[in-house]
Order: C-alpha cells, then structure tokens, then sequence
C-alpha cells in the first residue's frame, strides 16, 4: 500500500522509458528498420544516461 505514494527516482523512469523503446524498436524492425533503429539508438542513450547514474549513486 505504501507503493502507492512512493514517488519514483529518476534511474527508474529511465529504465522504463529504455523498456519502451527496446520494445517499440523490436515491433518496428521486420517493418521499417529505419524507425526500429532510431528507437533504438535512443534507448541506447538512455542506456547510457541509466549506467551513469547507477556508477555515481555507487560512489557515495
């Protein structure tokens, strides 16, 4: 019940922002390759953005 209130941080949005992405990227690719990749390299990014955040939040 408790979750309900529970505010998310900001290394959780992204990971399901890169779910999304990942997914809309492997539904789009037998039918436009085109749009699968630059979903794709946007949740690549997010990726990225999800790595650090995760390494500085480790240092403290």
């Amino acid at each position: 019940m408790n979750n309900w209130f529970k505010k998310k941080s900001r290394i959780e949005i992204l990971k399901e922002k890169y779910r999304v992405l990942m997914k809309r990227s492997f539904e789009l690719a037998p039918n436009d390759p085109e749009k699968s990749a630059k979903a794709h390299q946007q949740a690549d990014k997010i990726f990225q953005e999800i790595n650090y955040l995760s390494l500085k939040q480790a240092d403290k």
